[in-house]
């Protein structure tokens, strides 16, 4: 389809690819500014603590130390949802929670200023299961949140946010299905995306309320907005992003490490750098939430699913900012996946003694699924329905309804996302390697072979507002004016790609403005997959109004009508007659014309990834080899060859399929301490390990914008980790249900095999 385009569809460079690759990119690390200090955090070394006392008089005499703050001197900054988390407070609710801050000349200095602060401490009992937070004796980490029940709902996403899934009658569907299954599964593995680069800030307060935020973040515009409300919406705070080393989603939300930086500045009215270690990333940052179901479903012989009732309960720490969003969009997504009339599926958001969720790829429908999909599961074996004709069948289609994170009912009018899957079949040989549940496909000694399938949607590819400004210049070229910054991607230069396209002229005489929330319109971020929907409606919609404006103005010299005139490289000229033509220079070299362009949120489309895989395991071993991806996906319009390449090439790891594998933190349940919060023992695929990748993409016109284009990116890793526990668990012969497929978790399973018989049942 590119074909019909001029840069849609082509593999063009990407705008920093120069500068990535000489080393020339500034990131957040890089920036140094004049009498600029560091800072360091003071952590606790308890899960659940009260603050008896803090003698900080060593480390203020220590030369270079500039600041020691504690919770006594600190306004009362709050983040969450609801806002309940001071920025420090006496109280510490995991390890790794911030007890003082300090800014001093060098890292070093500050580091060994940490070592000089006398905390006194009053331990409290802590509580790390779900369930066991529940129960009424449990510790109690808030009293905003008694029970440690915290309060669901998203008010960002309105009044009638989604907190549960209630609709029809759960009793009647069980009464017309033909087998019903019921069980407990968890996703609990708590796998950290892990960027490259650290989160971190530099921040520079000027008085008398105003404060300067530089962000290594994935939405700089939502920095500003997040920072106004946690100081109490009585500071003007600018947020400047720059190349983000990769977010993967979790820096979204980096509030604390920029409140901690503001405060430093504050107090000593110099810049402040404030940069987790890498062992700060992977100990004391966000993570996905864990997520527990105890549920059952109807099914009839055709597949079918007549009802599904049950109780989530979801894990997100010792606070939330994100988790109730989460849990409204998955309750919104397993609806695009599985098209059942009668549901009772209760959410239920609890606090414990670790450190916080947030947002990781695949946005609370991964975790739901990776749930249901097993319980589903054992519903198909018992009516030997195949797995993928399953998942086609009762994916969303072109008419359906379902009630989205708002809380509102949409109704679909996408593309049929069959035909991709029926492609992606072929191109793994579905039909072929498919034995049955619980069969492997190959067998060879001790190693046996088993493919397995998942699937995922998100309607949130159409989330939330965008804004954006295009300038037109009477040399020639054009700014787009988004705040949007790079991590990682390459929509930045997607982005130019359409404004270019829309007003023909040559890639770089289009260029993209800082991200900047002092010189930039609104914009919530490249997130859900939303850039290419959401982002690039704006530009696209910005570019179009100035070039409105721009044949406005120069249609009476060429003695025509607007809508006359079109304009290529820099040209206007006329329709009819191509000869008959100015250039932008016409417009003076005293003018500009800007063009501005919105998006309204939309959630009646959807975009959609199953992935098939093939493993092998090692019965005497427990190892688990992957051994090849399929991923079928429409994206109805390719805007970038190589980038989307790379998403799709990017499933395994941040949080995807290799969260099913190996990845995973490791939590001491007895003391709250992460016992591989390192780059060794937490475990990654390195590059000579990587299976075979096949990417099925097709390109069905969507009802989108005028390049008719959905993204992808977020959801690549999202059907991995079910497809994954499916594949083994028919290479092995008996179920396998827990996250992630350790060799030990594996010879357990194998462990309840007896005589040749197939044991039903979790591991």
């Amino acid at each position: 389809m590119g074909d019909k385009y001029r840069f849609i569809g082509k593999a063009t460079p990407r705008r920093d690819a120069t500068e990535i690759v000489t080393g020339g990119t500034r990131y957040l690390n890089d920036i140094q500014m004049p009498d600029m200090l560091y800072g360091k955090v003071l952590r606790s070394p308890h899960p659940h603590a009260l603050i008896k006392r803090i003698d900080k008089h060593q480390a203020l005499a220590l030369p270079g130390v500039k600041a020691v703050l504690t919770w006594e001197d600190v306004p009362d900054w709050r983040g969450g949802t609801p806002r309940h988390t001071r920025v420090l407070d006496r109280k510490v609710r995991f390890v790794g929670d911030a007890v003082a801050l300090v800014a001093a000349a060098t890292e070093g200095i500050a580091q060994e200023a940490l070592g000089l602060i006398a905390v006194e401490y009053e331990v409290l009992p802590a509580v790390f299961d779900m369930e066991e937070a529940l129960k009424p004796d449990a510790p109690q980490l808030y009293e905003e949140y008694p029970g440690n029940r915290v309060t669901p709902g998203m008010p960002f996403f309105g009044l009638n946010s989604l907190t549960e899934i209630v609709m029809g009658d759960v009793e009647q569907g069980f009464g017309q299905a033909d087998v019903i299954t019921e069980g407990q599964f968890g996703y609990e593995n708590l796998p950290n995306p892990l960027p490259p680069e650290p989160p971190g800030a530099i921040a520079l307060w000027e008085e008398p309320n105003r404060v300067t935020v530089w962000v290594s973040n994935q939405a700089s515009y939502m920095d500003k907005i997040t920072l106004y409300h946690v100081m109490n919406r009585h500071v003007e705070t600018r947020s400047i992003g720059g190349p983000c080393g990769g977010s993967f989603g979790s820096k979204f939300m980096s509030w604390q490490v920029q409140s901690y930086a503001a405060l430093l500045s504050r107090a000593t009215g110099k810049p402040v750098k404030l940069i987790l270690t890498k062992e700060e990333h992977l100990a004391v940052f966000t993570m996905r939430p864990a997520s527990r179901m105890r549920a059952k479903v109807g099914m009839k012989k055709d597949g079918t699913v007549t009802a599904v009732e049950g109780t989530w309960l979801v894990d997100t720490g010792y606070y939330s900012m994100t988790t109730q969003a989460q849990v409204a969009v998955g309750c919104g997504e397993v609806q695009i996946m599985v098209r059942c009339p009668n549901w009772a599926l209760q959410p239920v958001i609890v606090c414990t003694n670790r450190n916080a969720s947030g947002i990781v790829r695949g946005f609370g429908g991964q975790e739901l699924k990776c749930m249901l999909i097993p319980l589903l599961s054992l519903a198909m074996e018992k009516l030997a329905i195949d797995p993928f004709e399953f998942l086609k069948k009762n994916y969303v289609k072109p008419g359906d309804g379902y009630v989205w994170r708002d809380g509102n009912w949409y109704t679909y009018r996408g593309v049929d996302y069959a035909a991709a899957m029926e492609k992606g079949a072929r191109t793994f040989g579905w039909k072929e390697k498919w034995k049955g549940w619980l069969k492997p496909t190959a067998i060879n000694g001790a190693t046996r072979r088993g493919v397995g399938v998942g699937v995922h949607g998100n309607a949130d590819i159409g989330e939330d507002a965008s804004e954006a400004y295009v300038r037109l210049h009477p040399d020639g070229t054009a700014m787009l004016f988004s705040c949007v910054t790079e991590h990682g991607t390459g929509q930045r230069s997607n982005f130019i790609k359409m404004v270019a396209e829309v007003l023909q002229l040559p890639l770089e005489s289009v260029s993209l403005a800082p991200a900047d929330s002092l010189i930039n319109p609104y914009e919530f971020g490249p997130a859900g997959s939303r850039g290419t929907y959401a982002i690039g409606a704006a530009a696209i919609r910005a570019a179009e109004d100035a070039k409105g404006k721009l044949f406005e103005l120069l249609a009476p010299l060429l003695k025509t009508r607007p809508e006359e005139l079109d304009t290529a490289d820099g040209i206007v000229f006329v329709k009819g007659n191509p000869e008959q033509k100015i250039p932008w220079r016409a417009m003076s070299i005293d003018r500009t014309i800007t063009g501005f362009g919105r998006f309204e949120p939309d959630y009646t489309l959807s975009n959609c990834m199953m992935s098939f895989v093939e493993v092998e395991v090692d019965t005497e071993t427990g190892k688990v080899t992957l051994l090849r991806v399929v991923n079928a996906t429409d994206v109805g319009q390719v805007i970038d060859p190589p980038g989307l390449a790379g998403q799709l090439n990017g499933c395994l790891g941040s949080g995807g399929i290799d969260s099913a594998i190996f990845e995973e933190t490791v939590l001491d349940r007895s003391t709250g301490h992460i016992l591989n919060a390192n780059l060794i023992d937490y475990k990654w695929r390195t590059f000579p390990e990587l299976p075979t990748i096949d990417n099925v993409v097709m390109e069905t016109p969507f009802p989108s914008h005028r390049f008719h284009a959905v993204g992808v990116g977020e959801i690549a890793t999202s059907p991995g980790p079910s497809a994954i526990l499916m594949a083994i668990s028919n290479a092995i012969g008996t179920w396998l249900h827990a996250y992630p497929a350790t060799p030990e978790r594996v010879l357990a399973a194998l462990g309840t095999l007896s005589h040749g018989e197939k044991k039903r049942g979790g591991a």
